[in-house]
């Protein structure tokens, strides 16, 4: 197959990686919104969490995870980690050398166009709430919104843990969402990968009066945007191809990918991608 006027196969694979599973939201919107499209998908199952840590530490961790989906010969990088996306978009653009989208974007742009009243909930990581990352993008095409945050650091451990629908976990939602409810919020942002399989307990705690915001489907949506105004949409084919590396556990990443995805995961390895081991 010919190459992009900028060199780049348009065969290749679409590179996406996050800390660990929540990534997989995104993936499955990409897949199904792009099936053609072949895959890399890098769940960094090692060092998951990304929220917690410093942003020097996140940059070094997405610049690695970068490098292996560039090894891999991909023609475009998702950063599928709200995380990394806040913290290391620029670093991740510098090094790829092909184009690259991250999550905070189009989830806040959804978010800006969704709310009726203008007051929009956001919760996540600590790493992304203390980056302001979202409050900047909803502003940038909202000004007159007024933005609430809440980080929610034990969401990623449970559903990593795949308690999704549990009363531990409705607790801590409960507990963690209070403070935006009592702002009247009418949209939540839900500025974290693995959040969305947290969806339907969410709904319930909110109501249904409050629109509930996954970035995946919006990031999928920007993908093939770009994909297409850099001459990289794949037409041909009918079965992409869908390759999967994680740098630990690999036995429960298959698990819950396949539960998630709704499909086998045929290619699996565990690989090393710390550079300073």
């Amino acid at each position: 197959m010919s190459p992009s006027p900028g060199g780049l196969q348009v065969s290749a694979p679409i590179g996406v990686f996050d800390s660990g599973l929540g990534g997989l939201t995104v993936l499955r919107a990409i897949r199904e919104r792009l099936p053609r499209e072949a895959t890399v998908y890098l769940g960094d199952t090692a060092r998951v969490t990304y929220g917690p840590k410093a942003a020097e530490t996140i940059r070094r961790y997405a610049s690695e995870a970068t490098d292996f989906l560039v090894g891999k010969g991909v023609k475009a990088v998702v950063v599928a980690c709200n995380t990394a996306t806040a913290r290391a978009l620029p670093d991740v653009v510098a090094r790829a050398g092909v184009p690259v989208l991250g999550v905070v974007e189009p989830g806040g742009l959804a978010a800006a166009r969704a709310s009726r009243e203008g007051r929009i909930g956001v919760i996540g990581t600590r790493g992304t709430i203390s980056s302001r990352a979202y409050n900047e993008v909803i502003h940038s095409h909202r000004p007159d919104a007024l933005v609430f945050e809440q980080a929610c650091p034990l969401f990623v451990p449970l559903v990593e843990e795949g308690w999704t629908d549990e009363e531990v976990t409705r607790l801590a939602a409960e507990r963690y969402l209070g403070p935006l409810l009592e702002q009247q919020i009418d949209t939540l942002v839900l500025a974290c990968t693995h959040y969305p399989l947290l969806k339907p307990l969410l709904a319930r705690v909110v109501g249904e009066d409050v629109c509930l915001i996954d970035s995946a489907e919006a990031t999928a949506a920007a993908l093939e945007q770009l994909l297409v105004s850099e001459s990289l949409s794949n037409t041909a084919g009918s079965s992409a191809a869908a390759r999967y590396y994680v740098t630990d556990e690999a036995a429960r990443f298959d698990l819950l990918a396949r539960r998630l995805l709704g499909e086998e995961v045929d290619h699996l390895e565990i690989v090393s991608v710390d550079s300073t081991g």
